[in-house]
C-alpha cells in the first residue's frame, strides 16, 4: 500500500454529474481518492500521512488534454524558407512533413519530455496524443512512453500512419506492437490507440491492414478529420468519398475512436458521427492559426456527439484552449450568448469522459474511486463561489490563475509551484542543443 496523502485546509470543486463545492480534506490511497471529509478528519486516524495544506485554495480534478502533438515541440522558433506558407496544403508539405521525417529518437524523446513537463506544470495531468516520425517509427512509441514515465503524466499514444512515403504498412505495426506490450501489462499510466495521420495520405490496403490489427486488439484509433476543405478535396478525388464516409465504411469510426478537427463536415456526416459513437476534438487556437475555418462545435453538440478539446500540440494549457474557445463561437455565430457553457463542458465534462473511454477509469471528478489527478489552483475567489457561479468562477478567473500544486495518480509532481524530482533546466539544454542539429538537418 502507498502512503496516503491528505489535502487539507481546502476548498474543494468536486465537477461530476453535480458539482458540489465543499470545504475540508481528500484523502488519497494507492493512486485513487479514498475520502471527502471535514477539516480534521484524518489527523488522528492517519499520522503518518503526508499531509498538504493547501491554504484554502481550490482543488480540482487536472485537466485532460484530448488531443496533443508532443513532437511539435523542435518547431518552436523554426520557419520554412521563404514565401510562407499560404494554404493548409503548404504548411504540411513545406513545415509539418519535413519535420516529422527528420526527426531522431534522441530528438523525439527531448521533444516530448519538455510539453510533457509543461502539463505537469499547468495542470494537465492526462493526455491523448497523436505522434508523427516519418523518419523513425519501429519502437518509436516506446520512446514517448519512457518520456511519459519519466515526467509521470497519464498519457495515450499512437504513431500516425501515412503512406506518403511508402512506410505505412510498418506504422500500422508499430501501433500493433505498442497495443499488445500495453494489453499484456495492464492498469498503469499508459493507453493505445492506432493513429493515422489526415486519411488522404492512407491508401485503402494500408487502411484495412490498421483495422484488421485495430479490431484485434480492441482499440480505437487517433485520426485528423477535415482539418482544412482540401481534406475533403483530395479525399472525394481520390477515394470517390468525403472523409467521414471512408472512415465509416473501413470501420474505422466507432466509440473508442476519435476524430480530430471535423471543421469541414457536413450534416450528413455529423450524423455518422452521432451514430457511431465516435468522439471528436476540437482545437481551437489550431484551427484559427492555420486559418482553415471554425468547427461546427455547437452543432456537433446539439447532435449528441461527444466533443472534447485539444490543443493540436499548440501547448500544453487547456484553460488557454477552453478561453479561446468561448470567445471563437461567440465571434463565429456573433452572438454573445453562446460558447460559455459549452466550452467550459468541452474540458470539464467530455474530455474526462473521453480520456476514460481509453483508461477504463474515472476521471474528472472528485470522488471516491476516481483517480487520484488533481490540482491544486492558487485561486481565491472575490466572490460567492458554489455550484450556481463556479463556470463565471472557472472562464474569468480560475483559468488565469496559476497552478500551485499537481497530484497524477496519487503522486505529488508539482508543490507550491517547484517540480519534484524532474530537473527541467538540464532537459531543457539538453533539448536546446538536440534541436539545433535537427533545424540544420530540417
Amino acid at each position: 500500500m502507498s502512503k496516503e496523502i491528505v489535502l487539507e485546509n481546502a476548498v474543494i470543486a468536486t465537477l461530476g454529474e453535480k458539482n458540489r463545492i465543499l470545504e475540508g480534506e481528500v484523502l488519497i490511497r494507492d493512486g485513487a481518492i479514498a475520502e471527502i471529509g471535514k477539516e480534521g478528519s484524518f489527523r488522528k486516524e492517519l499520522p503518518e500521512a503526508e499531509y498538504i495544506d493547501c491554504r484554502r485554495r481550490l482543488v480540482m480534478p487536472g485537466f485532460v488534454n484530448a488531443h496533443h502533438h508532443l513532437y511539435s515541440t523542435f518547431a518552436r522558433g523554426l520557419s520554412p524558407k521563404d514565401p510562407a506558407p499560404y494554404t493548409f496544403v503548404e504548411i504540411l508539405e513545406r513545415l509539418w512533413w519535413p519535420l516529422d521525417k527528420a526527426l531522431e529518437r534522441d530528438d523525439i524523446h527531448f521533444s516530448a519530455l519538455i510539453p510533457l513537463i509543461d502539463c505537469v506544470k499547468k495542470g494537465t495531468t492526462t493526455i491523448i496524443d497523436h505522434h508523427e516520425s516519418q523518419g523513425v517509427q519501429n519502437g518509436i512509441l516506446d520512446e514517448l512512453a519512457r518520456a511519459a514515465g519519466e515526467v509521470g503524466v497519464r498519457a495515450s499514444f499512437c504513431l500516425g500512419v501515412s503512406d506518403r512515403y511508402g512506410k505505412g504498412r510498418e506504422g500500422v505495426e508499430e501501433n500493433a506492437r505498442f497495443a499488445e506490450k500495453l494489453r499484456s501489462s495492464p492498469g498503469g499510466l499508459l493507453s493505445a490507440m492506432f493513429g493515422l495521420h489526415a486519411a488522404f495520405t492512407v491508401e485503402d490496403e494500408t487502411l484495412d491492414f490498421a483495422v484488421s490489427e485495430a479490431r484485434r486488439l480492441g482499440v480505437g484509433f487517433h485520426t485528423h478529420v477535415a482539418e482544412a476543405s482540401s481534406d475533403q478535396e483530395e479525399s472525394v478525388k481520390r477515394f470517390g468519398v468525403r472523409v467521414l464516409r471512408r472512415l465509416r465504411d473501413r470501420g474505422v469510426l466507432g466509440p473508442k475512436s476519435l476524430a480530430i478537427h471535423c471543421v469541414h463536415i457536413d450534416s450528413g456526416e455529423m450524423e455518422i458521427l452521432r451514430e457511431t459513437g465516435t468522439a471528436v476534438a476540437h482545437n481551437p487556437q489550431s484551427n484559427m492559426n492555420n486559418a482553415v475555418g471554425v468547427a461546427p462545435v455547437l452543432e456537433m453538440l446539439e447532435k449528441g456527439i461527444l466533443v472534447g478539446l485539444g490543443t493540436d500540440g499548440m501547448s500544453s494549457n487547456m484553460l488557454d484552449e477552453v478561453r479561446v474557445a468561448n470567445i471563437l463561437h461567440k465571434l463565429a455565430r456573433r452572438d454573445p450568448r453562446v460558447g460559455f457553457v459549452e466550452s467550459c463542458r468541452l474540458l470539464l465534462e467530455n474530455n474526462p469522459a473521453i480520456a476514460s473511454r481509453q483508461f477504463d477509469l474515472k476521471l474528472g471528478v472528485i470522488e471516491p474511486g476516481a483517480a487520484a489527478d488533481l490540482v491544486v489552483m492558487d485561486y481565491i475567489p472575490p466572490t460567492p463561489l458554489n455550484p450556481v457561479t463556479f463556470l463565471g468562477h472557472f472562464l474569468f478567473g480560475i483559468c488565469g490563475a496559476p497552478v500551485d500544486t499537481t497530484i497524477i495518480n496519487g503522486r505529488v509532481l508539482m508543490r507550491n509551484k517547484e517540480l519534484i524530482g524532474i530537473d527541467e533546466e538540464r532537459i531543457a539544454a539538453r533539448s536546446r542543443e538536440l534541436a539545433e542539429k535537427f533545424w540544420r538537418r530540417f
